[in-house]
């Protein structure tokens, strides 16, 4: 069994025990989106750590686009929750790149794939979210590419 599934098992008990009802509705809801996500397909699986960190990523950015609609909705209460949502869930993610070490990286993308321009983009992008690993979205990385290719 994954690690990170293991520690967010047990995170869920501990949030249990001490009536965090925030952190426990949370975690219920990332170890729901994991266990759909192994049965999801032909056969039912086990996901890596990897694997769940994508689930991860996933339930961020949807509390992410989430609060943004129910701003954009008037709904502050509710875009309040689903920030304080995506909090718990980024806990279990790995660190953000800054900008600058972003830049570094899509910089290092584009001299080793010999870019030269916009129709580059898709090799660049290949380069740069593999170096990259989870830590930042790709709409960053993207935006990113077509800064220092455009």
């Amino acid at each position: 069994m994954s690690d990170l599934k293991d520690r967010l098992r047990a995170d869920l008990t501990t949030a249990m025990k001490s009536r965090d009802e925030l952190r426990t509705a949370t975690l219920r809801m990332v170890l729901a989106a994991v266990s759909a996500e192994e049965v999801a397909g032909k056969e039912a699986r086990e996901l890596s750590d990897d694997e769940v960190l994508a689930v991860l990523r996933r339930e961020a950015k949807r509390r992410r686009e989430a609060a943004e609609a129910f701003d954009g909705a008037g709904r502050a209460e509710q875009a309040g929750r689903e920030r304080a949502e995506g909090e718990v869930v980024a806990a279990y993610l790995p660190a953000q790149l800054d900008d600058a070490d972003l830049a570094a990286i899509v910089a290092d993308a584009i001299t080793r794939t010999g870019a030269s321009g916009m129709k580059d983009m898709g090799r660049v992008m290949g380069a740069a979210n593999a170096a990259v690993a989870g830590r930042a979205e790709g709409a960053r990385v993207a935006a990113e590419v077509r800064r220092q290719l455009g």
